[in-house]
């Protein structure tokens, strides 16, 4: 298991807070969802961001 720093679990925290108050609005069905990769420099790591578009 990765040994996490504490900019590491706030960034982890702050991206699962973020896809639990998004997915009620993906539901929604109305706008396009486009999801990019990015590169983060705190987990060292790639991850994906999901948007959704109206």
């Amino acid at each position: 298991m990765p040994k996490l720093t504490r900019r590491g679990f706030l960034a982890t925290t702050g991206a699962a807070i973020g896809v639990r108050g998004v997915a009620p609005l993906a539901r929604s069905g109305s706008g396009r969802r486009i999801l990019t990769l990015v590169y983060d420099k705190s987990l060292g790591m790639m991850r994906a961001v999901e948007r959704v578009v109206h």
